[in-house]
């Protein structure tokens, strides 16, 4: 399974796009592992980082209601 990030040569991850961040995180809002989401380790770091700061700025939940 390839990357997404790298077969679009998408190199930028930003945390205010949620809707993107969403795809990587589970019903109970927790951060999906990288052999479930199919990412790369460099991405799968990016994103982490992402959904935390989103976190931070209230654009994401801690936990799922």
């Amino acid at each position: 399974m390839q990357c997404q990030f790298c077969v679009n040569n998408q190199n930028n991850i930003d945390y205010k796009d949620t809707e993107v961040l969403k795809k990587y995180l589970d019903p109970y809002a927790r951060i999906s592992r990288k052999r479930t989401t199919g990412v790369c380790a460099k991405h799968q770091r990016k994103i982490a980082r992402a959904v935390k700061y989103a976190r931070h700025m209230a654009l994401l939940p801690f936990v799922a209601s």
